[in-house]
């Protein structure tokens, strides 16, 4: 029979790897970054109707939600992202309810790689997904300090009435 201290150990060593093998990102909108290169420009929009029967409703159309930005790292996809790169996180509904998600390993999630267009007061700017937002409701997206300067100046801090459409998606059924 264990004793109560070897139980306690062991829960605590399930709980230590629970931990460690979740990600925690830090998610500052009002955290400034390095100034942006007012060079750089976006990416020509690649916009494509998508129609996909009995999908989500997250899946399918224009959506609209906030837009916020921040520092990259390694994200839920398992890739490791900087701030000039043009990714992004969708918030953790969206990611953990992606069709074909298995909720098990993210970096499997059929959601990243995926391409999306962004549009703010008639800029447009095209991101992947390489992360998952814990702090974005369904339709709001997380960018990157240069994604998110391409829609606006950094210090907006938030993009409210951002749109977004998915540019492709993967076979679902």
């Amino acid at each position: 029979m264990w004793s109560f201290k070897t139980c306690l150990v062991l829960f605590s060593l399930t709980l230590s790897a629970a931990a460690l093998t979740t990600p925690h990102i830090s998610r500052n909108i009002y955290k400034r970054h390095h100034v942006l290169d007012t060079s750089l420009q976006a990416s020509a929009p690649e916009t494509q109707a998508l129609e996909v029967r009995g999908a989500p409703s997250f899946l399918t159309g224009q959506q609209t939600g906030q837009g916020t930005y921040y520092a990259a790292g390694l994200g839920a996809c398992g890739i490791t992202n900087t701030d000039a790169d043009y990714i992004c996180a969708v918030s953790h509904e969206l990611f953990d309810q992606f069709p074909g998600y298995d909720g098990q390993d993210p970096n499997t999630n059929p959601v990243c790689g995926l391409k999306i267009t962004l549009s703010y007061q008639g800029k447009s700017v095209t991101v992947e997904v390489t992360d998952r937002c814990t702090g974005c409701d369904m339709t709001s997206i997380d960018l990157t300090p240069t994604a998110f300067g391409q829609l606006a100046d950094l210090g907006v801090g938030r993009l409210w009435g951002m749109t977004w459409t998915w540019n492709s998606l993967p076979t679902l059924g």
